[in-house]
């Protein structure tokens, strides 16, 4: 149950998070990336929960394809059955149905692999916590 609410509260950060971001990059959002943009969070949550022993290099990797299948799946749907044309990439190079494009793939590379060092950084600050916090504890019992 304790890992059905941490999904949870992942879900809803990158629900919130991720439409905040692309209002002050682009101006604008649209509903749907609320919830595109938490399975987004909760697949970097999963991933990095999962492949812990792995390189941020190879986790960026995983990352980049969860966001661009998410992207392509919530593109169909979205632009092309519902026809709310809330994204077109069909006028870049390399793109797919015009919903995925190389060069956003290459961007999400980059925003997975940050993510993932950040991931890094706050274990170790974490682990680091725990171990004073431990510590201190030790020195209370003692006396």
């Amino acid at each position: 149950m304790k890992k059905i609410g941490i999904y949870f509260s992942v879900f809803l950060f990158g629900c919130i998070f991720y439409p905040i971001i692309e209002i002050s990059t682009r101006g604008y959002t649209h509903w749907s990336m609320a919830f595109t943009g938490g399975a987004a969070f909760l697949s970097f949550y999963i991933i990095n929960t999962y492949l812990k022993d792995k390189s941020s290099f190879i986790r960026a990797a995983f990352g980049m394809f969860s966001v661009v299948a998410l992207e392509l799946t919530v593109g169909l749907i979205v632009n092309r059955v519902f026809q709310m044309n809330v994204w077109d990439y069909s006028g870049m190079k390399y793109n797919l149905f015009g919903q995925i494009s190389l060069a956003f793939s290459a961007c999400w590379y980059l925003v997975s692999f940050m993510s993932f060092c950040l991931f890094d950084i706050a274990d170790f600050i974490l682990s680091q916590l725990k171990f004073s916090i431990q510590e201190r504890r030790g020195l209370a019992l003692d006396r």
